[in-house]
């Protein structure tokens, strides 16, 4: 009885801190809602509060005001975040099983190269001069997709998530006539869905919240992807030179504090919703991957 009490008093102290924390970690997305409905008036003279006091959507008339060039952004970063995913998911995974395998000759000397790149780097003049003039890929979307298709932490995590699948399954597999390929792609790959969910969801930010490859390679405006769009928007003098104002009238001022709110929903709003699809596997793949050595 006492140990069934005990457990009782734990499960219900345990519920109610996830419950504070997750109140704690919910308010500041509920303030950037709420402040993007809000008079800009309002939010200057009394600040953010958790309902608006004057329920207003100028900010997003002036984020939407010229609504081809936000979902032709919205269409590139959709493009780029999953061929980005998908073909870093793809080499990632190979890299991953590679390095696993213990019969591959040279596995500690690649994982050590591909560990050495985590604590030193060209730097940036380096890799933009390699982007631009030696693979020609100014305002290109490889430079958005390629250079972040591979990451030696993903790769890393990969192996070690692989290396927790027995054995014995490729020896069996082998024993039937199978080949590397198939193994990787029939047997490997099905029981390493936590892994690769993790590592999807990874690539899948990384992908979808990058403004700054944009920044440095692309210079068609039609190119831009979502992120890059609004932080020209949010910029003090572009939003001056933009479209925005002229097209909501001579006499509308943009909205400042609002607008920021606005943005900030309108880029994190659709990725937002990717996470409830791989939270039943992101901690099972982070921790399995973090303790297997």
């Amino acid at each position: 009885m006492r140990a069934e009490r005990s457990t009782i008093v734990f499960n219900v102290m345990g519920y109610v801190v996830i419950t504070v924390l997750t109140l704690l970690c919910a308010l500041p997305f509920w303030l950037i809602l709420s402040g993007s409905f809000s008079a800009e008036d309002d939010i200057i003279r009394d600040g953010f509060k958790l309902f608006p006091d004057h329920f207003s959507i100028d900010a997003y008339k002036s984020v939407f005001s010229n609504p081809a060039q936000i979902f032709k952004a919205y269409e590139v970063t959709i493009g780029v975040t999953v061929i980005g995913t998908v073909l870093g998911l793809f080499i990632t995974s190979m890299a991953g099983y590679v390095l696993s395998r213990k019969d591959f000759k040279y596995r500690d000397k690649l994982s050590f190269f591909i560990y050495f790149t985590t604590l030193f780097s060209g730097g940036l003049i380096p890799w933009y001069i390699m982007i631009v003039n030696y693979l020609d890929w100014k305002d290109s979307y490889l430079a958005l997709v390629v250079p972040s298709l591979l990451s030696a932490w993903n790769i890393i995590l990969m192996k070690n998530f692989m290396k927790s699948i027995p054995d014995s399954i490729v020896e069996s597999a082998k024993i039937d006539g199978a080949g590397e390929f198939t193994i990787y792609w029939k047997l490997i790959l099905p029981l390493s869905t936590p892994g690769l969910a993790t590592i999807g969801l990874f690539l899948g930010l990384s992908y979808w919240n990058d403004w700054f490859s944009a920044n440095i390679f692309i210079t068609t405006e039609s190119k831009y992807p979502l992120q890059f769009l609004l932080y020209k928007i949010l910029a003090s003098a572009a939003v001056l030179k933009t479209s925005i104002a002229g097209n909501l009238g001579a006499d509308f001022k943009p909205p400042a504090e609002t607008l920021k709110m606005a943005v900030a929903i309108v880029v994190t709003g659709p990725i937002i919703f990717l996470y409830p699809f791989v939270q039943r596997y992101f901690v099972k793949g982070l921790t399995i991957g973090a303790v297997k050595g």
